[in-house]
């Protein structure tokens, strides 16, 4: 079993590694009970080979690994790597770099959406992957060495699922695109939100701007006191409770207490002063500062037939192309790109402006058409053209390029 448990070991460990052009890694870990997900296991794997790294060994030091994770000229792989991008973050006071996330790489590839590392481990390295051991408690210890085996599952195919990839994204020359992607993983904000945002998750049913902003300065609390607690945010007061009493917005600890969702626990003591001090907070905010939500978008009537158009434009762009439909946009996307031809989507910049938003554009005011093709029933894209008589007709189609993701 290649689990390390000392400093030493893992110095050694990492210093091979960083021979390597690229490693793979995972970690497991549990948050159900604390704010900040609890590390348990890491994995890593070099070209030539794997280890699981125990992060709750007694004595042992993390700094070599976060060394090989600073190293830029070591490539990070990761699938799915934004919650394992989150805790070495916490850790290490940085992200990893440079990464590459395969769950990303396929949907530029044409894998599908969101498509699971099972799936790709099957179709790229002919692996099958144990999920026996999935739900197990990481924190305990001993680890088994079945244990240790299924989370290098995690790591060892993720060494072809990349190379297989890489190799794509070269013939196709999207490396870039996944540059382009990889942006938000790597900004640090990705993983730091705003506290005085937080508000913007809680589902309110007004956008009374006062009612906005006590909940604001409450939601803020919150996360702070989660933080600060290492609690989940709903074991430090449940939203429910939170929009009653933003509703509420009670100012003395008595009429705190009227607050049915509350319990009893909070409406004295210190937790009940933080409340009140919060609300206070919020009513003393000047109504011209007052935050609000965005208003729902009232596009104009008849728009849904062409969002319509545009979901088959881009579905059948996509399949020509080989890459997921989700990645280039979203269906509130394409309402937006309906009524506006410059709203702000991801549509109409970069790579997926050119593999999408002209044509999307063009299909819009009527300089091409979509055709069902009577030789292999495929839908088509074709030009139109004005006549002497200002009559629009079709002209020959147009070919589609296609991609072999595999």
């Amino acid at each position: 079993m290649s689990l390390i448990t000392d400093t030493q070991a893992l110095a050694a460990l990492c210093a091979r590694l960083a021979k390597s052009q690229f490693v793979t890694v995972d970690t497991e870990f549990i948050r159900e009970k604390t704010y900040w997900p609890r590390l348990c296991l890491i994995q890593v794997a070099g070209e030539e080979e794997a280890a699981g790294i125990d992060p709750l060994a007694e004595g042992i030091d993390l700094e070599p690994f976060f060394a090989l994770m600073r190293d830029t000229s070591v490539l990070k792989v990761f699938h799915a790597a934004r919650q394992d991008l989150e805790i070495l973050l916490k850790l290490m006071g940085d992200l990893p770099s440079p990464i590459f996330d395969t769950q990303v790489a396929a949907m530029v590839c044409g894998f599908g959406e969101s498509v699971g590392y099972e799936t790709l481990a099957t179709k790229l390295a002919g692996a099958h992957i144990d999920k026996s051991t999935r739900f197990t408690d990481w924190s305990k210890r001993p680890l088994t060495e079945r244990q240790v085996v299924y989370a290098l599952s995690d790591v060892i195919p993720l060494r072809k699922v990349y190379r297989k990839l890489a190799a794509v994204l070269d013939r196709t020359g999207r490396a870039a695109w996944l540059d382009e992607e990889m942006s938000v993983l790597t900004d640090h904000a990705t993983y730091q939100p705003d506290p005085r945002e937080m508000f913007r998750r809680l589902k309110s049913r007004t956008k009374n701007p006062r009612f906005l902003a006590v909940l604001r300065e409450l939601a803020a609390w919150r996360e702070l006191e989660a933080q600060r607690r290492d609690l989940p945010r709903q074991r430090v007061i449940r939203d429910e409770a939170l929009l009653e009493v933003a509703a509420s917005a009670p100012t003395t600890h008595e009429a705190l207490a009227d607050t049915r969702q509350l319990p009893k626990s909070m409406t004295d003591g210190p937790v009940a002063d933080a409340i009140v001090e919060a609300v206070e907070s919020g009513l003393a905010v000047p109504m011209g500062e007052c935050p609000d939500l965005p208003e729902h978008k009232n596009h104009p009537p008849g728009l849904a037939p062409v969002v319509d158009l545009l979901k088959v434009l881009l579905k059948t762009k996509c399949d020509a192309h080989g890459v997921a439909p989700k990645i280039v946009a979203s269906t509130e996307e394409l309402e937006d790109l309906a009524a506006d031809d410059t709203a702000p989507v991801r549509a109409l910049s970069g790579w997926r402006r050119v593999l999408f938003g002209e044509d999307a554009l063009r299909l819009k005011h009527g300089h091409i058409a979509l055709a069902i093709s009577p030789e292999n029933g495929r839908i088509e894209l074709i030009p139109v053209e004005d006549d002497a008589d200002g009559v629009e007709a079709i002209a020959t189609g147009l070919p589609s390029a296609s991609t072999d993701a595999a």
